[in-house]
């Protein structure tokens, strides 16, 4: 198992990890890292645990609106890939494609 120092508001802190995910971690606790910082410029210092609560509080609410894009996106990707009779799109376009060589084998 895998160590990681991750440095928020001036602590450090060692964070174990499977083997090959420090780099990852360590993206992460950069990433809480900024957001503490932000925290800190704005409300000043309020306590580690505060700031940590603060920021994970944001980091929740980004993860929660880019899944309901994300969410938003495939109902409408499923709504476009979809006619009224359920078929999907190339379904519907062999089915056209076919209905014309026929009319074009007729004449």
């Amino acid at each position: 198992m895998a160590q990681v120092t991750v440095s928020i508001n001036g602590r450090e802190y060692e964070i174990s990890c499977d083997d090959g995910e420090e780099d990852h971690l360590t993206e992460l606790g950069q990433h809480v890292g900024r957001r503490v910082d932000e925290l800190v410029t704005k409300v000043g210092q309020v306590g580690d645990a505060h700031l940590l609560l603060m920021a994970s509080l944001i980091v929740a609410d980004e993860f929660f609106e880019v899944q309901a894009k994300l969410d938003a996106l495939a109902d409408k990707t499923e709504v476009v890939n979809q006619n009224a009779f359920g078929l999907n799109e190339m379904e519907l376009i062999t089915s056209r494609i076919e209905g014309i060589a026929e009319m074009l084998e007729d004449n």
